[in-house]
């Protein structure tokens, strides 16, 4: 398999360290705005053959039309912000390759009632294009890291081999990291982070389909596994809850995330000075976006690892009947920071998000997953992909919860 990666920060570079292990993998060009960057990847993977170097602007759908010509490739891997989908996914549409990203093209706000109704919903621009993928026999794989992605596979296989009937899917996030030497350090992108946080969330209804509340609605308390313990969840505007119920059958789909107090508070501070813009503003001479400006302030999540300790955990509860009585599964996946570092020199985080998209390109390669046109991760056969999963380093459990 030959693939374009575009992006390669935390997570593009951990995609890239997790493929350099498995010989089927031909080529991975990387290729990303900074060229410094670009060589501190390369270098830290010793194999100049296997993956090559490109400079690309992810905003310019002919250079990444390009560079896939250029080097022949079966598939587009996107690995930068979702601001960048349209282009990346469109570029893979006219080129004529498959194309995955772990984030779908970004919502839009209801004009009038946001906190009720939906607008353009996560993943409109690209499911609107289904039919036309279909018909030129390609597939755009959508929404396959972490999660989305694997809490999406875990939903999918709870439908077909954990339950009779299911009532309601739950992503639940949480985690005890921390960041040491730093007074505020986020451990995944703050542009993605602000996105998906100060959005409307979402939530998904058998009787009332898609519809959205107030950002941090809902807070429960979930106790999460392997010493993580018990943390506050609130709704986040995620991929999941537009993916679960296309495929998968039961009454109620959301995503928490345990965000913590000081993390809500920052968000709420820069949605209230205006930083969460993500339009171009004038300043001076130049023109920039906030979000920019906070993203640029802020360390590099690629760059923290040896700062960051504790553990993450991803996962996805599942509350039904099996064999005419109640059951509650949570299936999880919990990644330590110091092994990561230890086994991949990359932070947890962004290595668990990393090893989805290579297995899905694993099953891909193999003729194991064979499909064509715009689909999530639950549109597939489960078990292939979590039998895999300890083999690549990422094991997961099942914590049966009544």
């Amino acid at each position: 398999m030959k693939v374009l990666l575009v992006g390669v920060g935390g997570v593009g570079e951990a995609i890239a360290v997790i493929a350099k292990s498995q010989p089927w993998v031909e080529k991975v060009v990387l290729s990303d705005y900074n060229r410094e960057r670009l060589k501190e990847v390369q270098a830290k993977l010793k194999d100049d053959k296997r993956f090559p170097t490109e400079r690309v602007d992810a905003d310019q759908k002919d250079m990444i039309i390009a560079l896939a010509k250029k080097h022949q490739v079966d598939l587009i891997m996107n690995a930068c912000d979702p601001s960048f989908n349209v282009p990346i996914f469109d570029a893979a549409f006219e080129y004529g390759c498959n194309y995955m990203d772990m984030a779908m093209t970004l919502s839009e706000p209801h004009p009038t009632d946001p906190f009720n109704h939906c607008g353009v919903k996560l993943g409109d621009y690209q499911f609107e294009r289904a039919e036309k993928w279909e018909k030129k026999g390609l597939l755009a794989f959508l929404g396959m890291g972490v999660e989305p992605g694997m809490a999406d596979i875990f939903a999918r296989y709870a439908q077909d081999f954990l339950f009779d009937e299911i009532e309601e899917v739950g992503v639940r996030d949480g985690a005890n990291l921390e960041v040491r030497g730093y007074e505020f350090a986020p451990n995944f992108s703050i542009w993605t982070t602000i996105e998906e946080c100060l959005n409307p969330p979402v939530v998904w209804e058998k009787d009332k389909g898609w519809f959205t509340t107030q950002p941090f609605s809902e807070p429960e308390i979930f106790e999460f596994p392997e010493g993580i313990g018990k943390v506050e969840c609130v709704n986040v505007e995620h991929e999941e809850v537009l993916l679960v119920p296309r495929w998968v059958k039961c009454k109620r789909v959301t995503f928490k995330y345990g965000l913590g107090d000081q993390f809500i508070n920052v968000l709420k501070t820069l949605k209230m000075l205006g930083l969460d813009n993500k339009e171009e503003i004038q300043v001076k001479e130049v023109r920039v976006a906030p979000r920019d400006v906070v993203a640029a302030c802020l360390p590099d999540p690629a760059h923290l690892g040896d700062r960051m300790f504790g553990k993450t955990c991803a996962g996805t509860w599942v509350k039904g009947v099996k064999d005419g009585k109640p059951r509650q599964v949570y299936l999880y996946q919990v990644a330590d920071n110091e092994e990561c570092m230890r086994t991949l020199g990359c932070q947890a985080v962004v290595a668990q998000t990393a090893f989805n998209p290579v297995i899905a390109w694993d099953l891909l390669e193999h003729g194991v997953w064979k499909a064509k046109g715009v689909l999530g991760p639950e549109a597939f056969d489960p078990k292939p992909f979590v039998d895999k999963m300890a083999a690549y380093g990422f094991p997961y459990k099942i914590r049966e919860e009544i």
